[in-house]
């Protein structure tokens, strides 16, 4: 178990290792990119409704170089005017021999600064502008004026030869790391799948060793075979992600390392941030509910195998009570966590989830009001399982169907009967259940014997019969109690009826009761003792026909099958 934990866990580190490389190693020119909280551009600076201020990025290959901001009906505009500007001054610039300088002024016009490069006008800054720095104009204009020229100097040094081989170089090794870090990640996942099937193949054989016929070995082992596919399952998709993560993470720092490559990563971050995020809920809601499945099948496993809690009678009762109840928790949990994570995907799209709240709990009020039924389903249903009335794998009568309990959650009962079908019922409808296989079950049988037969050596054979049966190592397992021959329960029109009880485990009253039966009356005709049939006797009593007879009185009895 806790090779599977850190098998669980480094899937997480190989993840963060590969976020890191995004996150912290970035070259200065790539370190610079928002991310996703600053993509939402233009952002709001003002509350007004209709001429609110906005502001934005002004990017040069993929990096931010300064923020502007006007009203929301005018930025766009503005924004698109500036970008184009810039891009044909830099165009112009980085096409210049490498000696050539660029020149960033600052001029006045009009009383407003007025911002030139290379003696082309770019950008008039604004009050807003000024505003957003918390600066006055002037200062704001050689704010961005300083930065434009250091920026613009920077780009035009990486579009030279030696810069763009010595990132090819830092790609390649990159390349490689990834290569190599894949390998190891795939290298790992299949030795932790081998350990995984080792382990739970050993615990498997303990199990058998420690208990070689104990009651909870199927139902154990079942739930360590859960357990161990849950894990698995999750482990599959952690690595699946750490490789997604390493492959993506260094795909994209690679774009970050070239001028020309590097505007890819914000239109890579805007196109993907909100995929990114739904897709990481819906991942993380996913590996939480296969995680709760595993701990629930771990816990349950450890309940049954506990042995304070296991004696001959109630071992299978609480196999099925666990059962129940681990189906049940895992459907609790199932919905809770994918309601949790409807509400994480909301936030995550920048969804306010308070008035969606407020207006569900109204909502759920109503809907309570109008499926009372369905409340009443989920109270009986949950009590029902606590108070152990029947579990799945029960064999129950309610009313006049009953059957093999298929299937119980809070709302219904599904059961199978002999023919097959499958019968739901809704919780609030079960008033009164008879539970045929609660903790131990009780074969009655009824023996017709023959009113000629010696009776006392008919008894002697059905006790002879029920201890050897018991004795029977096939047999004396599911037999709790030594039969009981009750003696002669009636006298029927069949002959003399004799009861026997017989005391089985739960649901294998049926199978004892069988092979009592067949080896009764293999017994019963080496002793000549014959199993009565129906019989009747006819009395007759007729003056004529006893005149004619000469005896006064006649009595003719006739026996017939």
């Amino acid at each position: 178990m806790r090779f599977q934990f850190l098998a669980l866990a480094l899937p997480a580190v190989g993840i963060a290792s590969s976020m890191s490389i995004v996150a912290v190693s970035m070259p200065k020119a790539t370190a610079q990119i928002p991310f996703l909280p600053q993509l939402q551009t233009p952002s709001s600076v003002s509350n007004d409704s209709n001429n609110r201020v906005v502001s934005g990025w002004i990017y040069l290959d993929g990096r931010p170089l300064f923020q502007i901001a006007a009203s929301k009906t005018n930025f766009h505009e503005r924004s698109e005017d500036i970008q184009k500007k810039l891009e044909k001054i830099g165009q112009n610039y980085f096409q210049s021999p490498a000696e050539t300088a660029v020149k960033v002024e600052v001029r006045k016009v009009n009383e407003l600064p007025v911002i030139y490069v290379n003696s082309q006008y770019l950008m008039t800054i604004t009050s807003e502008d000024a505003r957003l720095r918390q600066v006055d104009m002037s200062t704001s204009a050689n704010q961005i004026a300083e930065s434009l020229q250091e920026d613009l100097q920077e780009a035009k040094q990486e579009r030279q030869t030696e810069s763009l081989i010595d990132q090819g170089k830092i790609a390649v090794g990159i390349g490689l790391a990834m290569i190599v870090m894949s390998w190891g990640v795939y290298s790992w996942q299949r030795r932790s799948i081998k350990h995984s099937v080792h382990s739970i193949a050993s615990q498997s054989q303990r199990e058998l060793f420690n208990h070689p016929t104990p009651a909870d070995q199927p139902i154990t082992t079942q739930l360590n075979q859960r357990q161990h596919e849950h894990l698995q399952e999750v482990k599959r998709r952690l690595f699946e992600l750490t490789q997604a993560g390493i492959w993506g993470g260094g795909s994209f720092y690679i774009l970050g390392l070239f001028p020309y490559t590097r505007g890819f990563q914000v239109g890579i971050l805007t196109a993907a941030q909100f995929p990114l995020r739904l897709g990481i809920v819906l991942l993380g809601t996913y590996v939480t509910v296969r995680l709760s499945y595993a701990l629930i099948d771990r816990f349950a496993s450890t309940v049954i195998c506990s042995g304070a809690f296991l004696t001959p009678e109630s071992s299978q009762r609480l196999q099925l009570r666990v059962s129940t109840f681990s189906s049940v928790t895992k459907s609790i949990a199932t919905i809770i966590c994918v309601g949790v994570g409807i509400l994480l995907a909301l936030v995550s799209l920048g969804i306010d989830i308070v008035p969606l709240l407020a207006g569900a709990s109204l909502v759920g009020v109503a809907v309570s009001l109008a499926s009372q039924n369905l409340i009443k389903d989920a109270i009986n249903g949950f009590l029902i399982i606590l108070e152990d009335q029947y579990a799945l794998g029960d064999v129950i009568n309610v009313g006049d169907v009953g059957g093999l309990v298929e299937n119980l959650n809070l709302r219904m009962t599904q059961l199978r009967d002999s023919e097959g079908r499958l019968i739901t019922i809704p919780n609030s409808e079960i008033k009164v259940v008879a539970n045929l296989s609660s903790r131990w079950s009780r074969a009655d049988l009824t023996i017709p014997i023959a009113y000629q037969a010696d009776i006392e050596q008919a008894l002697k054979l059905i006790e002879t019969v029920g201890l050897e049966m018991d004795r029977d190592l096939q047999w004396e397992r599911q037999i709790l109690e030594t039969p009981q021959v009750l003696g002669i329960d009636q006298f029927g029109d069949r002959g003399l009826i004799i009861r026997v009880w017989i005391k089985t485990q739960p649901l294998k009253q049926w199978d004892v009761a069988r092979e009592f039966r067949r080896r009764l009356k293999i017994t019963l005709d080496e002793a000549g003792i014959s199993i009565s049939v129906p019989q009747q006797a006819i009395w007759l009593n007729d003056a004529q026909l006893l005149n004619i007879q000469g005896n006064g009185k006649a009595h003719l009895g006739i026996g017939g099958e």
